[in-house]
């Protein structure tokens, strides 16, 4: 009898959200992980709620810190000898008008929602390319496919992902290095209450949509579906995913939809 090899997971934004309820999932599962966010605190709670709480390791990480993300995967590989799959979860959202927000808030959403992503990213690729296995589970957003008023930065950053990561896919085929892209609609999280405004601050309020959203723990049932069948792209959400096919064939549509929504 085939004795099953337990991967080990990295998860980063696991502290809320569609990372814990991933942990929660996997961890059910029998994965091991390695759960990180800024909120070591935070973590520990994530931990302590857990069924096998004694296999997850914890790493506290703030993408901001571009240039300490080599260092962050050497004391992850530390943790279990060996990393799996990266799941790139970590960001944060937008809610103001492109004529409203200053600069420094647009280079803030791309650090963390892009340039930290894909540092970590480039910091781990070298071991799985070393090793000829490994997968990239990177969350973007349906707004990485098309665009809704009051997130211009974080449709950008989110776009940006998605050209990033389709050539690492095709340029590591060869070392077998796999790539998921999961774009989720409204998942009812803090996503919009952390949304950042115009001037930097949080919005502090959440968002009809966003409450009616999928609960994150069937979110990640779906999420997780997914990466096991090792797809490429995949939309999670309710009637909201059909905007990714009518922005393909009928744009001038889905303008005009979105515009009417009125959704914050």
């Amino acid at each position: 009898m085939k004795t099953k090899v337990v991967k080990v997971v990295w998860i980063t934004g696991a502290s809320s959200g569609i990372g814990e309820a991933l942990a929660y999932e996997l961890n059910r599962k029998g994965y091991k992980l390695i759960i990180s966010s800024r909120k070591l605190v935070d973590l520990q709670q994530v931990k302590a709620r857990c069924p096998h709480g004694d296999n997850i390791s914890l790493l506290p990480l703030d993408l901001m810190d571009i240039d300490k993300m080599s260092e962050k995967v050497t004391e992850a590989m530390s943790l279990y000898g060996s990393i799996d799959l990266l799941i790139n979860n970590a960001g944060i959202s937008q809610r103001s008008l492109i004529m409203e927000t200053d600069l420094e808030v647009y280079k803030n959403l791309m650090n963390v929602n892009y340039m930290g992503t894909i540092a970590l990213s480039k910091a781990i690729l070298p071991y799985f390319v070393s090793r000829k296995k490994g997968h990239f589970v990177t969350v973007t957003s349906l707004m990485g496919k098309f665009g809704s008023p009051y997130r211009s930065g974080y449709c950008g950053a989110k776009h940006a992902l998605h050209g990033f990561f389709d050539v690492l896919r095709m340029e590591h085929e060869e070392d077998n290095v796999k790539v998921t892209m999961v774009c989720p609609g409204f998942v009812n999280t803090n996503v919009a209450i952390n949304a950042l405004t115009a001037n930097g601050t949080p919005q502090l309020d959440n968002d009809v949509a966003t409450k009616n959203g999928l609960p994150p723990h069937v979110f990640a049932k779906k999420m997780v579906e997914a990466i096991e069948k090792e797809k490429f792209e995949v939309y999670i959400g309710r009637k909201e995913v059909m905007g990714v096919y009518m922005k393909r064939f009928f744009p001038k549509l889905l303008h005009r939809l979105v515009l009417r929504s009125k959704v914050r």
